[in-house]
């Protein structure tokens, strides 16, 4: 993981506007890295970031926000992809607890294999907070990664 990070930002319908909160809050030590976004996350990210550009008259400034599709039409599976190829440092994803969600099997999954690849994952603003103050934000970083071989080659 190099001093600049690839961010996944990913939040559920009703954790959008927490999601919009949280990136202005702290766009600033996101500007300095890239951004991967599942469908309408991504545009309300850039939309955001443009403003807080455009009043500060920095357009140089923008991150690169790659939008993938939308979490339902295949967006998860698009984001579990790059993390299982390494292409993901950090993930927030926003997700709503109280709302069933019509992709809840591809939401799982895409937890575990954050969980697998021991991606630093923030499910919430408070622990989303605590990642992004992080010493290790500003430094390259070596996370430690499980050895699945036996299980690969194990019999059955």
């Amino acid at each position: 993981m190099d001093k600049t990070k690839n961010f996944a930002l990913v939040a559920h319908d009703n954790r959008k506007q927490d999601m919009i909160e949280w990136v202005d809050w702290n766009s600033d030590i996101l500007f300095n890295h890239s951004l991967v976004c599942t469908g309408t996350t991504g545009r309300l990210i850039e939309e955001t970031l443009e403003k807080k550009l455009l009043k500060h008259q920095d357009r140089a400034r923008m991150p690169k926000i790659k939008k993938l599709m939308s979490g339902p039409l295949g967006g998860d599976q698009q984001l579990g992809a790059m993390i299982t190829e390494g292409q993901i440092d950090m993930f927030i994803f926003f997700w709503d607890p109280m709302e069933p969600q019509p992709h809840d099997v591809d939401v799982k999954a895409l937890l575990r294999i954050a969980a697998l690849y021991n991606v630093p994952t923030a499910t919430n603003r408070s622990s989303a907070d605590f990642m992004i103050s992080s010493p290790l934000m500003s430094e390259p970083y070596q996370p430690i990664l499980k050895d699945y071989s036996s299980y690969i080659s194990r019999k059955i």
